[in-house]
């Protein structure tokens, strides 16, 4: 019994293992469903969005049971049948003060934590080494790449007809209404800077696991930024309801090593089909050889 338990847990922290390590290889994270919590965070600014979030529950959790239990309270000590001569007490002293003060102590500590990650989101803390303009369009992105050779491209939803040619058929990887025909493509711990603007609509660029999400509207330039920490596809999508093909507006980044990076780079500045078919090919080969080695 003793070494069917053990050879049992081997196997299981074996499996988990593989998972992991499959999972990191192939993809970060990505929406699922019945996900009742954040994405996996792959930016510091997106972990403190987290802890702020746990942060606040520690005051939402209390406020509700309190809230619940004075109802019940109310409703059980205060009904007609147990308390038939109601109170004409008008003032309270003690409760008002309470009810006063509590809320504002606690509007206080939630304020003050908002207010300093408010300030970091725009704050960033180094200069960024790349910059990429993202226009929104009904219903597609346009990425323009300022670098020393300026070249753009279009990203939108992947058809299901089209999977095949471009070699995305594998859905747990490339999902169904997330996954791009074109991905935005970011070196690892680089600072990026988004330019974001739209020409038609008022659009919104969200990726939830960079913790990023700006409105891009039609004849300004707004900007945010994200350095993300793992290699990896990220998803979002158009956050901001933009028409009737909203829903098919997807946000696909592929964070790829600086050497991926520099070689996509260099062909994608005369042909994107052909940098991106290069660039999935050696993915796919690193992962098969990982995953081998596992």
């Amino acid at each position: 019994m003793r070494k069917f338990l053990a050879s049992a847990e081997f196997l299981a922290g074996a499996a988990a293992s593989a998972v992991l390590f499959s999972s990191a290889a192939a993809h970060a994270d990505q929406p699922r469903q019945w996900e009742v919590t954040f994405q996996a965070p792959a930016t510091d600014m997106m972990r403190q969005i987290e802890r702020f979030g746990n942060y606040t529950m520690w005051f939402i959790v209390p406020i509700t049971i309190l809230v619940l239990v004075l109802l019940l309270v109310c409703i059980v000590r205060f009904r007609a049948s147990a308390n038939p001569v109601p109170s004409r007490t008008s003032h309270n002293t003690l409760i008002e003060v309470i009810w006063t003060v509590g809320p504002v102590i606690v509007l206080l500590l939630i304020a003050i934590p908002s207010f300093q990650l408010l300030t970091a989101q725009y704050t960033p803390p180094e200069e960024a080494k790349l910059t990429v303009k993202a226009t929104g369009n009904q219903w597609n992105w346009d990425y323009e790449y300022q670098v020393d050779k300026t070249f753009s491209f279009n990203s939108a939803v992947l058809q299901d007809a089209d999977r095949a040619k471009a070699g995305k058929e594998d859905r747990a990887l490339y999902p169904r209404l997330l996954a791009v025909d074109n991905e935005l493509v970011v070196p690892v711990n680089t600072m990026t800077r988004v330019l974001i603007t739209a020409t038609d609509v008022i659009h919104s660029f969200a990726v939830p696991s960079f913790g990023i999400k700006m409105d891009a509207v039609p004849g300004r330039t707004n900007e945010t930024w994200f350095k993300a920490e793992k290699e990896g596809l990220y998803y979002g999508q158009c956050s901001q309801l933009c028409g009737k093909d909203h829903a098919f507006m997807p946000i696909a980044v592929r964070v790829v090593s600086d050497a991926q990076f520099k070689t996509w780079l260099d062909t994608a500045k005369t042909d994107v089909p052909a940098a991106n078919k290069a660039l999935m090919a050696e993915i796919d080969g690193t992962n098969k050889v990982a995953a081998a080695g596992n």
